[in-house]
């Protein structure tokens, strides 16, 4: 192994604190990296960790070595990247930010297509419901479903409107009944979605006419799946997006309910930090994930 990459893998090793952890990392095993460290030791003529039962750490020669040697790692991966790039080729890696629901159900083909055709970028998702600071965490690219943009320090594109509807169990609806109108839902059992997991108002449209349900069930959460198999348990009516509860409607253990009723427009959305221009990693990954969503996703 030549002498950059086993800095690259010595600085593995000091960051993670752990032979298996930077084996992991890099995709090598715990025998081949202790062999690498071992022999740049022996050409350095230093020891740069020291190695304990528990953890591995850094002498004073491996401290002051890793911190000349990473600036230099880190900028001879960027020349590498900024080099593919100007040939047309991506590299690097990506940070994403997703929502849960959306990243099990979608991304996984996603992820697994791109590395196809994009075997030199790394691609890193951080699922979570909650609202995300791209800039202040670092990723490179947020995945939204969600209202309108208000985020004035973020860049972002709208893929596609997601469809949202009232959803109940079929055998809810048969023991229960419906609602016929939206003033008949405080008679019914329904389920909240919210960040805070406590409230929701469902604003419901038909035509002209607008009526507003605050929902006040028994559960609420910020979480479209869990909601999703609560419902399918009986425990009552939720708004959801349909990419969720596609193939239960479609399996007719589910039914929609007031289908006759809208709910306001929500949009799936890329976000990015303000750029000047997007890199080319992250603007072909956002091109493949519109492509892919647009033409093989039903949102």
């Amino acid at each position: 192994m030549g002498e950059l990459e086993s800095i690259r893998v010595f600085l593995a090793v000091a960051e993670l604190e752990s032979f298996a952890g930077a084996a992991r990392q890099l995709g090598m095993t715990p025998a081949s990296v202790t062999r690498t460290i071992a022999a740049l030791e022996d050409r350095l003529q230093l020891q740069l960790l020291v190695r304990t039962t528990r953890r591995v750490s850094l002498t004073s020669a491996g401290a002051l070595y890793a911190a000349r040697v990473a600036p230099l790692a880190q900028e001879l991966a960027r020349a590498v990247e900024e080099t593919r790039e100007a040939q047309g080729m991506t590299a690097g890696s990506i940070r994403i930010s997703a929502p849960m629901s959306l990243g099990v159900e979608v991304l996984p083909t996603v992820l697994t297509q791109f590395a196809i055709l994009h075997p030199h970028t790394h691609v890193a998702v951080h699922l979570s419901d909650s609202f995300v600071d791209i800039v202040e965490e670092d990723f490179d690219l947020a995945i939204r479903v969600s209202g309108p943009p208000s985020d004035k320090s973020t860049i972002w594109r709208k893929i596609c409107q997601v469809p949202r509807v009232l959803v109940a169990s079929a055998d809810y609806v048969a023991a229960n009944g419906a609602p016929k109108m939206p003033e008949d839902l405080g008679a019914f059992a329904c389920l909240s979605y919210a960040a805070d997991a406590r409230e929701e108002i469902w604003e419901l449209t038909k035509g002209s006419v607008q009526r507003n349900h605050r929902v006040e069930g028994t559960f609420s959460a910020n979480n479209g799946d869990l909601l999703a198999r609560l419902v399918l348990n009986g425990e009552g009516i939720a708004s959801l997006p349909r990419f969720i509860v596609a193939r239960d409607l479609e399996a007719g253990r589910l039914v929609q309910v007031l289908p006759e009723w809208s709910l306001p427009e929500i949009w799936l959305t890329l976000y990015y930090p303000p750029y000047n221009q997007l890199p080319l990693r992250v603007a072909t990954f956002s091109d493949f994930f519109e492509q892919h969503v647009l033409t093989v996703c039903s949102l």
